[in-house]
């Protein structure tokens, strides 16, 4: 708040320097277009807040899927106002974690069966490309080093709080193989697609399974790309998603979250 105050403040300075230099209309346009820009970075950066608020409210859980939810009680939830609530609506159904139903609402995406496959084709198909690449480009030790160690971040079973560092141990480790390839738009695909995984992951909590952490299978794909066998670690990076997508799958079959 002090430094909103502090801008405004060197604004109306200005303006008022500008006014005694001269009295035409022209010497405000400066300092009108600082009060908008002002103005319109302030919406930016409370838009982006809800915006991160609403959506790892809905990757852990917190609304059940097909509620309804109002601007209105959004906003006062989020201390925003309508507007900056809509905004980040709309970029959530872009992502496929909210729908907007005109006159109606806002509404959690469920988690289907059909989905759920959608999600794991894509990874196998992006992520074995990701790690193959890697492979060819291995010359980031750095990187290469932190992935091994996040690797072997292990959790306790019916330890909430254990799990969730994995996750996000398991979220760094995926994108890491993107970044190793060091094409952008790998990165931007994992990354987009982690979000629906970790939403997965969370709701499997509140169900009660934990599984088995994945520790031998990502310190085998991050020995192949060290070694640079590129056929290798595709083979390996698929394998581990097929495999992870058969246990999610005969887990949802018997769950009522996913239909």
């Amino acid at each position: 708040m002090r430094s909103s105050k502090q801008a405004t403040t060197r604004v109306v300075r200005r303006s008022k320097a500008a006014s005694s230099r001269s009295s035409g209309r022209s010497s405000l346009t400066p300092v009108i277009a600082e009060l908008t820009a002002f103005a319109q970075n302030g919406r930016s950066s409370l838009s982006e807040r809800i915006y991160q608020a609403l959506k790892r409210d809905i990757i852990r859980g917190f609304y059940p899927p097909e509620e309804a939810l109002g601007e209105k009680e959004l906003a006062k939830r989020y201390k925003g106002s309508r507007t900056p609530v809509r905004e980040a609506a709309v970029r959530l159904q872009q992502e496929n974690l909210l729908r907007i139903v005109p006159n109606r609402g806002y509404f959690v995406s469920s988690i289907t069966m059909g989905w759920l496959n959608k999600i794991y084709e894509f990874r196998a198909a992006i992520e074995g490309a990701c790690a193959e690449l890697a492979a060819r480009k291995h010359n980031d030790a750095k990187l290469l080093g932190e992935l091994q160690l996040l690797a072997q971040t292990e959790y306790k079973t019916n330890d909430r709080a254990s799990y969730e560092r994995f996750i996000e141990a398991d979220t760094s480790f995926h994108i890491g193989i993107a970044r190793l390839t060091r094409n952008p738009m790998f990165v931007r695909a994992v990354s987009d697609m982690r979000c629906h995984m970790e939403r997965v992951m969370f709701a499997a909590i509140d169900i009660g399974y934990y599984g088995e952490a994945p520790v031998q299978e990502h310190l085998a794909i991050v020995n192949a790309i060290r070694q640079g066998e590129a056929d290798l670690a595709r083979r390996l990076a698929y394998e581990h998603i097929i495999q992870s997508r058969g246990k999610v799958l005969r887990l949802a079959s018997g769950s009522d979250e996913v239909s």
